[in-house]
């Protein structure tokens, strides 16, 4: 609608959004550092899903295509530290990270394996992502990856 507003009749938008699950819990972006340090602390040593919902919508004029995907992938942490909590939220990184870690920074460190999607992970998964894009806007893969 926005778009519209201002004059824009032909488009295609995509968005993401993750979320962190743990023991049936959401984990999403901490409130604050103890929060952020209480989160760390229930992933420590555990397995844990990270899922990121995908939507791409193509509009031009009155017609509208939209589809959304979910993309989930299994994460397990080390066991952590309380002095390596610390020093991690003591950098600031995990303030906007659902689940209280960034795996594409110094969060990296804590994940002993997974199991699925790492650009998932990090939070979009590209293969998917762009498999999207190709279905909704009806643009091959390879003039799409020509784009980028």
């Amino acid at each position: 609608r926005e778009l519209r507003e201002k004059g824009v009749d032909v488009g295609v938008i995509l968005s993401a959004d993750t979320l962190v699950f743990h023991e049936g819990k959401v984990l999403g972006k901490p409130s604050d550092e103890a929060d952020a340090r209480r989160m760390l602390g229930k992933l420590s040593g555990k397995w844990h899903q990270v899922c990121t919902g995908v939507t791409v919508l193509r509009f031009k004029g009155d017609r509208i295509a939209e589809k959304t995907i979910f993309v989930s992938s299994k994460v397990k942490f080390f066991p952590l530290k309380k002095e390596w909590i610390r020093w991690y939220v003591g950098t600031g990184e995990p303030m906007d990270k659902a689940g209280s870690y960034g795996a594409q920074a110094h969060g990296a460190v804590f994940i002993e394996r997974f199991a699925g999607s790492y650009s998932n992970v990090v939070g979009l998964p590209l293969g998917q992502a762009v498999a999207l894009l190709e279905e909704v806007t009806r643009v091959s893969r390879t003039k799409l990856m020509a784009g980028l």
